[in-house]
């Protein structure tokens, strides 16, 4: 089961910021899950995730709104 980080509520940078501190704290080879209100968060960690040299596994809208994007931490 993946960690969960919930960043509903926080907008641009905190999302990715906090992405980057919890991916972090995972052993290499496990996901992060974010969940996130800011749309910009999105596109915002598909950047982050490229340059840092992890992977956007998915990236989904949930029904109530919420953007559910699983990470894997690749080094």
């Amino acid at each position: 089961m993946p960690e969960v980080l919930d960043v509903r509520g926080k907008f641009c940078p905190l999302p990715v910021m906090e992405t980057a501190k919890a991916i972090a704290r995972i052993p290499v080879g496990d996901y992060l899950e974010v969940l996130a209100t800011d749309p910009a968060a999105d596109p915002d960690i598909k950047a982050w995730a490229k340059r840092m040299g992890h992977e956007v596994i998915k990236s989904e809208k949930l029904p109530d709104g919420t953007l559910k994007i699983v990470v894997k931490r690749l080094k």
